[in-house]
């Protein structure tokens, strides 16, 4: 470990426990003071770490947090993105730590321990090792790189308003390149680089029968019950081989060759272990396809959340007047996300049966991404990650939609390195969301190198 790192890591610590205690959840208005007290832990951190300048820059939701440090207008400058808005911590009932104490636990892919926090991972614990690194960097003879940071409050909803201050503020945010720390490797003893993102369409279905709730006695098997109607809606989209029926779904996927998903598959995988770590008898999926090729190069339709009539304790026999579900897409190289929910909202209206009325609505979504990996910014990713863990990564492609990616390469005209430090078993999203010491402290260690390869290729 770096020694700047060493003396320094209970402070690190404890600050990113300050960080995770505060509940910044982007999707729940309840939670609108601790956004604003979030961004305002981010803009003092950043300032003392020796950041020239920080703002607060208000939008019509949450704010952006930018920062930068121009050492040399000769020298590449690097945009570090990143998101300090974290999931909503519900079920809290099923976490064995509170959400927003952080604890360390050892877990089996931990050994030397492992941050419990809602956000440890996913993005706080990722965006603080910029923090740290640059701190770092300042303190041991400087930056090699230009820096600017834009940390928003709005990923895990959507992003809709960075799309509104990238547009805005394109002379701002000019760069070389943009670093995202805000994926994973494949373990803590073999680093990777994410060469691609999936994309993302997000759905919100209602299916409504009769005009009020119905007693189930009296009306039930003369009335169509919307639960019934809708989960057979929804069972309906996919075929017997796994695939999507939507009409037009698959159109512009963009099909790898065999050498380019036996380049992928090249990465150790443990099947017998991915399925015991989630405790499932058997996987599931698309015909024709490996489990990490489903979960990274294919498209995929599932329902994230299905809910109508009573759900209380005890029983009550009604027939519902109302159902709902939410439905997400992650998509692929070449899919368009908006045209996906074109697709899908005609396709849930065509099979809908005349017994029940629906309704549509379209949440959020983002394009599909890669990375070239002829590129600067990807060799310098390669080099720092071989220098910091003694081995060449392997390229992967991740499933998960980082939305406002494609959108950078569209007005900034940048591509983003995919330079993140999680693991797949850190239970993102889920209840006992943790990060690895390991991998944070591997993270403060790595990115100056990053800084150091980049800089040294661009001359």
């Amino acid at each position: 470990m770096n020694t700047y790192i060493e003396q320094n890591k209970d402070r690190f610590l404890d600050e990113l426990f300050d960080f995770l205690r505060i509940p910044s959840v982007s999707a729940d208005s309840k939670f609108q003071p601790d956004m604003l007290r979030a961004a305002e832990f981010v803009k003092e951190k950043l300032l003392a770490a020796g950041l020239d300048k920080a703002e607060i820059c208000p939008t019509a939701g949450h704010p952006i947090v930018y920062a930068e440090k121009i050492v040399d207008a000769s020298l590449p400058t690097i945009l570090v993105y990143g998101h300090y808005d974290v999931q909503p911590a519900d079920p809290y009932e099923l976490w064995d730590s509170p959400p927003f104490e952080p604890t360390i636990k050892v877990t089996k892919n931990h050994p030397d321990g492992a941050i419990f926090a809602r956000g440890s991972c996913d993005d706080k614990g990722q965006i603080y090792m910029h923090v740290k690194a640059i701190e770092m960097m300042l303190a041991q003879g400087g930056l090699p790189c230009n820096v600017k940071i834009m940390f928003e409050g709005e990923e895990e909803v959507g992003s809709e308003n960075l799309g509104v201050f990238v547009k805005a503020n394109k002379e701002k945010l000019a760069a070389d390149l943009i670093l995202i720390s805000d994926t994973s490797i494949i373990a803590n003893d073999i680093p990777s680089v994410e060469t691609g993102l999936r994309g993302l369409t997000y759905m919100e279905v209602a299916v409504t029968g009769p005009n009020r709730d119905l007693h189930s006695g009296v009306y039930g098997g003369a009335v169509a019950n919307p639960v019934n109607v809708l989960c057979q809606m929804i069972a309906s989209m996919h075929d017997a081989d796994g695939k999507v029926t939507i009409k037009g779904f698959y159109d512009k996927v963009a099909e790898l060759s065999q050498a380019e998903r036996d380049d992928l598959e090249s990465a150790p995988f443990d099947l017998e272990e991915y399925k015991k770590d989630l405790d499932i008898a058997e996987v599931a999926g698309e015909k024709g396809y490996t489990t990490r090729e489903r979960a990274s190069i294919r498209p995929t339709l599932d329902v994230n959340g299905i809910w109508g009539g009573y759900t209380g304790e005890g029983s009550k026999t009604v027939l519902p007047s109302k159902a709902f579900a939410k439905i997400s897409m992650r998509l692929v190289p070449d899919q368009d996300w908006e045209e996906i929910a074109d697709l899908f909202e005609a396709h849930f209206k065509a099979i809908a049966p005349p017994t029940v009325k629906v309704e549509v609505t379209r949440h959020h979504g983002g394009q599909p991404y890669v990375t070239p990996t002829d590129s600067a910014g990807y060799k310098a990713a390669v080099l720092a990650l071989e220098e910091a863990f003694g081995k060449k990564p392997v390229p992967t492609r991740g499933g998960g939609s980082i939305p406002i990616v494609a959108l950078f390469e569209q007005e900034l005209g940048l591509k983003s390195i995919l330079l993140g430090f999680g693991l797949d078993s850190d239970a993102l999203h889920s209840p006992n969301e943790h990060y690895g010491l390991f991998n944070f402290f591997k993270g403060i260690e790595t990115i100056p190198l990053f800084f150091k390869h980049y800089a040294e290729l661009m001359k």
